[in-house]
């Protein structure tokens, strides 16, 4: 066999150079890409209780604060956080064992008390849940954490796109004037390719 030709050793050279070049470049406009792009979130909110109105408000604020386009679906009992007056909100401690009742006055080693109050009792007292509504409302207020409206009114100004499930809406018998303005009105087929696409997906 003759040797390699002038224009063979071009090639060769040339294919050897973009094998060198070509790995660093492809890394480079991927970290590119990655970093220009704007992170997401999306959340799907399923409970109406006052306590667990915070989560869903607390993560969507702060990650639209952080510049995160954000979605939050509410869906079923969930809805509740969407309705013009969330004043009515309770927390129901019956069955949470994850919920000592704390009391948000006294001296501090009263307050540092967990009440661990048993299910038989919480059922049997009337007006036990008003109670300890009453006391989460005020455990909130002494350490300044903002309302359920304050939150909820924050991820809207930070364009946190709200939607409300429309099944669940028909199954409950609301009406859209039931609910505060600026919502979008979807099934979960909208929703799951917005939390399919997302960095960060949650069910609360």
């Amino acid at each position: 066999m003759g040797e390699p030709s002038q224009l063979a050793i071009i090639e060769d050279l040339v294919r050897r150079r973009i094998d060198e070049i070509l790995p660093g470049k492809i890394e480079e406009k991927l970290k590119e890409i990655q970093e220009s792009k704007t992170p997401s979130l999306a959340i799907i909110a399923t409970k109406g209780t006052l306590d667990w109105a915070y989560p869903p408000f607390i993560l969507a604020s702060t990650a639209s604060a952080l510049g995160w386009d954000v979605s939050v679906f509410f869906t079923f009992y969930g809805l509740n956080l969407l309705r013009k007056d969330v004043g009515g909100l309770k927390v129901s401690p019956l069955g949470n064992p994850g919920m000592p009742m704390k009391m948000p006055f006294g001296p501090d080693w009263f307050k540092g008390i967990n009440w661990n109050i048993p299910n038989l009792v919480q059922a049997g007292i009337p007006g036990f849940e008003t109670m300890a509504t009453t006391l989460m409302k005020q455990t909130i207020s002494n350490n300044g954490v903002a309302s359920v409206e304050e939150l909820r009114s924050a991820c809207q100004e930070g364009d946190v796109k709200f939607i409300a499930c429309q099944m669940t809406v028909d199954l409950f018998g609301f009406s859209h004037d039931d609910f505060i303005a600026g919502l979008d009105y979807a099934g979960a087929a909208t929703f799951l390719p917005v939390a399919q696409k997302a960095d960060v997906s949650l069910f609360m």
